[in-house]
Order: C-alpha cells, then structure tokens, then sequence
C-alpha cells in the first residue's frame, strides 16, 4: 500500500475565487479545519494551526504557506517542529489545486511525505491512516463551508 500520499478529488458549488480564499485564509481554515490558525499567505512565512484547547492537551502545529497562487492553488508545509524551516524532510506538504468547473470548482487535494517526515513503514503507516481520516471528516467540511460562502456572497 502506498504509506505517502492521500489524494482526494472534489466537486464545489462555488468560485475557485470562493474556494482560494476559504482555503488560504485563516478566519476560513479556522471554521472548516482546526480551531485555530494564525499564518500569513505569504510563502516562506512561519504560521501555525491549533486543534483543540491547548490547556485540554490539544496542540498546535507548525504551518508555512509553500506556494500560493490565487485561485489556481495553494500549498503548505506542516507538522515540522518548533524552531525549524519547512522543509521536503521535516513536514508534510499539502497541494490544493482549484480548476473552474462548469459553475463550481474542481478541487483536487493531495497530502505527501508520510514515508520521510514519519521515519520507518509502520510509523508513515499510522500518519497516513490518521490523516485519511482527518481528511475525510475535514474536506466535506470545506466543501460545505465554501458552498454556503458562495450562497451568501
């Protein structure tokens, strides 16, 4: 089984405009994602998303924007430590790409780097299952969230 990448392919009724700015923009990442972001879409620029009350036990992960280019794709580098620079060895690199689709958008998502951020099989194995997870619940959330963004609008 492939331990490294998670890819999903999705329909959205609404504007890759809508969808780019659910999914780059703090305030948007904090309602459909973690409960908390801080980051800027600048690339290279340290940021962070938080799940869960950090007093409870929850935690906050290290984010860093890796490409972003309006309305066509957004990129980021997470789960890398305190302290350190994103990188293809320390974080795994999420890839958004948004491409019109008749009156909605196309997003298709991938998630890389279980096999060298997680060190050995079994521990990529158990990233990747979690993530899967977590982006099954996560995803449909973005798609509902941008849809009623784009409702509103």
């Amino acid at each position: 089984m492939d331990y490294d990448t998670i890819e999903r392919e999705l329909y959205i009724d609404a504007s890759p405009e809508v969808v780019f700015e659910v999914v780059s923009s703090p305030k948007y990442v904090a309602e459909w994602w973690s409960d908390e972001a801080e980051f800027s879409p600048t690339p290279g620029d340290p940021g962070w998303v938080g799940f869960g009350d950090a007093t409870e036990g929850g935690k906050r992960e290290r984010f860093t924007v890796a490409d972003a280019v309006p309305y066509r794709l957004f990129s980021f580098r997470w789960t890398h430590q305190e302290g350190e620079t994103a990188s293809p060895s320390n974080s795994l690199l999420v890839v958004i790409e948004l491409e019109p689709s008749g009156n909605g958008t196309l997003l298709r998502f991938t998630e890389t780097g279980f096999l060298v951020r997680g060190g050995d099989e079994a521990t990529a194995a158990a990233w990747h299952a979690d993530h899967t997870n977590g982006w099954d619940l996560f995803l449909p959330r973005l798609v509902t969230h941008a849809e009623r963004i784009s409702v509103g609008a």
